[in-house]
């Protein structure tokens, strides 16, 4: 499947980005992120990044319901260090939404 547009997507309509320490999960995903150089205060970077994902690489699988349709976005992840890790984002398109709005981002274990 091609790219998804992300023509529409802002920074206000991304999800609460991982960089929190909220929940355990959140702390989790957290530290994933802290881990590869991503700060809260600079969190826009990490969006970015993200959406460079979700508009670089080819949608794996998408699913229609009525709160609208999801993407799942696999793809490496550009930091500042180097480093470009494998994560998956996942997007949704609400029927009454303006663009794409990313519901989650976490690390897919590489497996060779």
């Amino acid at each position: 499947m091609p790219a998804i547009q992300l023509k529409g997507a802002t920074y206000s309509n991304l999800m609460k980005l991982p960089l929190g320490e909220n929940a355990f999960v959140e702390q989790a995903k957290a530290r994933f992120f802290i881990g590869l150089g991503f700060r809260p205060t600079q969190w826009n970077l990490l969006a970015e990044a993200l959406c460079a994902v979700g508009t670089t690489n080819d949608v794996s699988s998408s699913v229609k319901s009525t709160h609208g349709t999801r993407y799942v976005v696999d793809g490496l992840l550009e930091t500042s260090g180097g480093r470009s890790p494998k994560v998956r984002t996942v997007w949704i398109l609400e029927p009454d939404g303006v663009g794409p709005r990313l519901v989650t981002a976490y690390p897919v274990e590489m497996r060779e």
